[in-house]
Protein backbone atom coordinates (compact mmCIF):
# COMPACT_ATOMS: atom_id res chain seq x y z
CA UNK A 1 0.00 0.00 0.00
CA UNK A 2 1.29 3.44 -0.92
CA UNK A 3 2.11 5.57 2.11
CA UNK A 4 -0.09 8.64 2.44
CA UNK A 5 1.12 12.23 2.83
CA UNK A 6 0.02 12.25 6.48
CA UNK A 7 1.88 9.04 7.29
CA UNK A 8 5.06 10.40 5.70
CA UNK A 9 4.65 13.72 7.54
CA UNK A 10 4.17 11.97 10.88
CA UNK A 11 7.22 9.79 10.22
CA UNK A 12 9.30 12.88 9.42
CA UNK A 13 8.20 14.57 12.65
CA UNK A 14 9.02 11.44 14.65
CA UNK A 15 12.55 11.16 13.22
CA UNK A 16 13.19 14.92 13.52
CA UNK A 17 12.24 14.90 17.21
CA UNK A 18 14.53 11.93 17.81
CA UNK A 19 17.57 13.45 16.08
CA UNK A 20 17.02 16.89 17.61
CA UNK A 21 16.67 15.43 21.11
CA UNK A 22 19.97 13.55 20.79
CA UNK A 23 21.82 16.74 19.85
CA UNK A 24 20.15 18.82 22.58
CA UNK A 25 20.90 16.16 25.19
CA UNK A 26 24.52 17.34 25.58
CA UNK A 27 23.29 20.43 27.44
CA UNK A 28 21.99 20.20 31.00
CA UNK A 29 19.18 22.55 31.95
CA UNK A 30 17.35 23.35 35.17
CA UNK A 31 13.55 23.11 35.30
CA UNK A 32 11.89 23.91 38.63
CA UNK A 33 15.17 23.15 40.39
CA UNK A 34 15.70 19.80 38.66
CA UNK A 35 18.69 19.20 36.41
CA UNK A 36 17.69 17.56 33.12
CA UNK A 37 19.23 17.10 29.67
CA UNK A 38 17.87 19.67 27.23
CA UNK A 39 16.67 16.82 25.05
CA UNK A 40 13.59 16.46 27.28
CA UNK A 41 12.22 19.56 25.55
CA UNK A 42 11.47 17.60 22.39
CA UNK A 43 12.15 13.89 23.04
CA UNK A 44 8.72 13.17 24.61
CA UNK A 45 7.19 14.29 21.32
CA UNK A 46 8.71 11.21 19.67
CA UNK A 47 6.59 9.11 22.05
CA UNK A 48 3.53 11.21 21.30
CA UNK A 49 3.99 10.71 17.55
CA UNK A 50 4.77 7.05 18.18
CA UNK A 51 1.46 6.74 20.01
CA UNK A 52 -0.36 8.33 17.09
CA UNK A 53 1.33 6.01 14.60
CA UNK A 54 0.34 2.92 16.57
CA UNK A 55 -3.20 4.14 17.26
CA UNK A 56 -4.02 5.11 13.69
CA UNK A 57 -1.81 2.88 11.51
CA UNK A 58 -1.14 -0.09 13.78
CA UNK A 59 1.89 -1.71 15.38
CA UNK A 60 3.40 -2.93 12.09
CA UNK A 61 3.56 0.60 10.69
CA UNK A 62 4.98 1.93 13.97
CA UNK A 63 7.61 -0.84 13.93
CA UNK A 64 8.86 0.29 10.52
CA UNK A 65 9.06 3.90 11.66
CA UNK A 66 10.88 3.02 14.89
CA UNK A 67 13.55 1.16 12.91
CA UNK A 68 13.75 4.01 10.40
CA UNK A 69 14.42 6.38 13.29
CA UNK A 70 17.12 4.05 14.60
CA UNK A 71 18.98 3.92 11.28
CA UNK A 72 18.59 7.67 10.68
CA UNK A 73 20.10 8.27 14.11
CA UNK A 74 22.92 5.85 13.32
CA UNK A 75 23.61 7.67 10.04
CA UNK A 76 23.71 11.01 11.86
CA UNK A 77 26.15 9.65 14.44
CA UNK A 78 28.45 8.30 11.71
CA UNK A 79 28.33 11.66 9.90
CA UNK A 80 29.14 13.57 13.11
CA UNK A 81 32.01 11.19 13.82
CA UNK A 82 33.51 11.55 10.34
CA UNK A 83 33.11 15.32 10.52
CA UNK A 84 35.02 15.28 13.80
CA UNK A 85 38.00 13.17 12.71
CA UNK A 86 38.60 14.86 9.35
CA UNK A 87 41.38 17.45 9.85
CA UNK A 88 40.02 20.95 10.34
CA UNK A 89 40.96 23.84 8.06
CA UNK A 90 43.77 25.99 9.52
CA UNK A 91 41.45 29.00 9.75
CA UNK A 92 38.88 27.07 11.82
CA UNK A 93 39.55 27.11 15.56
CA UNK A 94 36.39 25.53 16.96
CA UNK A 95 37.27 21.82 16.98
CA UNK A 96 36.87 21.65 20.75
CA UNK A 97 33.38 23.10 20.57
CA UNK A 98 32.46 20.68 17.78
CA UNK A 99 33.65 17.70 19.82
CA UNK A 100 31.83 18.93 22.92
CA UNK A 101 28.49 19.23 21.13
CA UNK A 102 28.59 16.55 18.43
CA UNK A 103 31.08 14.11 19.88
CA UNK A 104 29.67 10.94 21.42
CA UNK A 105 31.36 8.50 23.78
CA UNK A 106 30.84 4.78 23.03
CA UNK A 107 29.03 4.31 26.35
CA UNK A 108 26.62 7.15 25.64
CA UNK A 109 25.88 5.81 22.17
CA UNK A 110 25.27 2.32 23.54
CA UNK A 111 22.94 3.71 26.20
CA UNK A 112 21.06 5.81 23.65
CA UNK A 113 20.52 3.03 21.11
CA UNK A 114 19.50 0.35 23.63
CA UNK A 115 17.14 2.61 25.58
CA UNK A 116 15.53 3.90 22.37
CA UNK A 117 14.81 0.46 20.92
CA UNK A 118 13.48 -1.02 24.16
CA UNK A 119 11.51 2.07 25.17
CA UNK A 120 9.86 2.73 21.81
CA UNK A 121 8.91 -0.88 21.09
CA UNK A 122 7.56 -1.34 24.61
CA UNK A 123 5.50 1.83 24.23
CA UNK A 124 4.03 0.67 20.89
CA UNK A 125 3.34 -2.85 22.17
CA UNK A 126 1.59 -1.69 25.35
CA UNK A 127 -0.55 0.83 23.48
CA UNK A 128 -1.58 -1.72 20.83
CA UNK A 129 -2.52 -4.33 23.46
CA UNK A 130 -4.39 -1.79 25.57
CA UNK A 131 -6.37 -0.71 22.52
CA UNK A 132 -7.65 -4.26 22.16
CA UNK A 133 -8.27 -4.64 25.90
CA UNK A 134 -10.26 -1.38 26.09
CA UNK A 135 -11.98 -1.95 22.72
CA UNK A 136 -10.69 1.37 21.48
CA UNK A 137 -11.98 3.41 24.40
CA UNK A 138 -10.08 5.74 26.76
CA UNK A 139 -7.30 6.89 24.46
CA UNK A 140 -5.85 8.91 27.33
CA UNK A 141 -5.40 5.73 29.37
CA UNK A 142 -3.60 3.99 26.51
CA UNK A 143 -1.24 6.85 25.70
CA UNK A 144 -0.36 7.67 29.31
CA UNK A 145 -0.15 4.01 30.32
CA UNK A 146 2.16 3.12 27.47
CA UNK A 147 4.29 6.19 28.17
CA UNK A 148 4.60 5.29 31.85
CA UNK A 149 6.16 1.96 30.90
CA UNK A 150 8.03 2.92 27.72
CA UNK A 151 9.52 6.17 29.01
CA UNK A 152 10.24 4.51 32.36
CA UNK A 153 12.35 1.84 30.68
CA UNK A 154 14.00 4.42 28.43
CA UNK A 155 15.05 6.61 31.35
CA UNK A 156 16.14 3.66 33.50
CA UNK A 157 18.27 2.07 30.78
CA UNK A 158 19.84 5.24 29.40
CA UNK A 159 20.77 6.85 32.70
CA UNK A 160 21.98 3.57 34.21
CA UNK A 161 24.28 2.70 31.30
CA UNK A 162 25.49 6.23 30.54
CA UNK A 163 26.21 7.34 34.10
CA UNK A 164 26.79 4.18 36.15
CA UNK A 165 29.94 4.69 38.22
CA UNK A 166 30.25 8.31 37.11
CA UNK A 167 27.76 9.85 39.55
CA UNK A 168 26.62 8.78 43.05
CA UNK A 169 23.95 6.08 43.15
CA UNK A 170 21.50 8.37 44.97
CA UNK A 171 21.87 11.01 42.26
CA UNK A 172 21.54 8.31 39.60
CA UNK A 173 18.18 7.22 41.01
CA UNK A 174 17.00 10.81 41.39
CA UNK A 175 17.92 11.58 37.79
CA UNK A 176 16.05 8.53 36.50
CA UNK A 177 12.90 9.33 38.47
CA UNK A 178 13.03 13.03 37.57
CA UNK A 179 13.35 12.35 33.85
CA UNK A 180 10.61 9.74 33.98
CA UNK A 181 8.23 12.02 35.85
CA UNK A 182 8.90 14.95 33.51
CA UNK A 183 8.32 12.86 30.38
CA UNK A 184 5.08 11.40 31.72
CA UNK A 185 3.86 14.85 32.77
CA UNK A 186 4.71 16.04 29.26
CA UNK A 187 2.49 13.29 27.84
CA UNK A 188 -0.35 14.17 30.20
CA UNK A 189 -0.24 17.87 29.30
CA UNK A 190 -0.07 17.01 25.58
CA UNK A 191 -3.10 14.67 25.76
CA UNK A 192 -5.48 17.19 24.11
CA UNK A 193 -2.98 17.54 21.25
CA UNK A 194 -2.82 13.75 20.92
CA UNK A 195 -6.62 13.54 20.75
CA UNK A 196 -6.70 16.24 18.09
CA UNK A 197 -4.06 14.61 15.88
CA UNK A 198 -5.54 11.11 16.24
CA UNK A 199 -9.05 12.30 15.46
CA UNK A 200 -7.89 14.28 12.43
CA UNK A 201 -5.82 11.42 11.00
CA UNK A 202 -8.54 8.80 11.51
CA UNK A 203 -10.93 10.99 9.55
CA UNK A 204 -8.41 11.75 6.82
CA UNK A 205 -7.03 8.22 6.47
CA UNK A 206 -10.21 6.27 7.25
CA UNK A 207 -7.91 4.08 9.33
CA UNK A 208 -8.28 2.70 12.85
CA UNK A 209 -6.15 -0.42 13.27
CA UNK A 210 -6.68 -3.08 15.92
CA UNK A 211 -3.70 -5.44 16.16
CA UNK A 212 -5.64 -8.65 16.78
CA UNK A 213 -3.42 -10.88 14.66
CA UNK A 214 -0.22 -8.85 14.59
CA UNK A 215 3.21 -10.40 15.06
CA UNK A 216 4.72 -8.17 17.75
CA UNK A 217 8.29 -9.35 17.13
CA UNK A 218 10.31 -6.11 16.71
CA UNK A 219 12.46 -7.81 14.07
CA UNK A 220 9.56 -8.92 11.85
CA UNK A 221 10.00 -6.11 9.36
CA UNK A 222 7.13 -4.90 7.22
CA UNK A 223 7.26 -2.01 4.77
CA UNK A 224 3.49 -1.78 4.36
CA UNK A 225 0.91 0.01 6.43
CA UNK A 226 -2.45 -1.55 7.13
CA UNK A 227 -5.79 0.03 6.49
CA UNK A 228 -8.82 -0.94 8.45
CA UNK A 229 -11.99 0.95 9.02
Amino acid sequence: MKASFWFVALTALFVTCLLTANILAVKLITIFGFVLPAGVIVFPLSYLFGDVLTEVYGYKAARSVIWLGFFCNLLAVIAFYLGGIIPAAPIWQDQGAYNAILGFTPVTLLASFISYIIGEFTNAFVLARLKIATQGRWLWLRTIGSTLIGEGLDSLIFISIAFWGRIPTSLLLTTILTQWAFKVLYEVVATPLTYGIVGFLKRQEQSDIYDYHTNFNPFAFSLQTQKEK
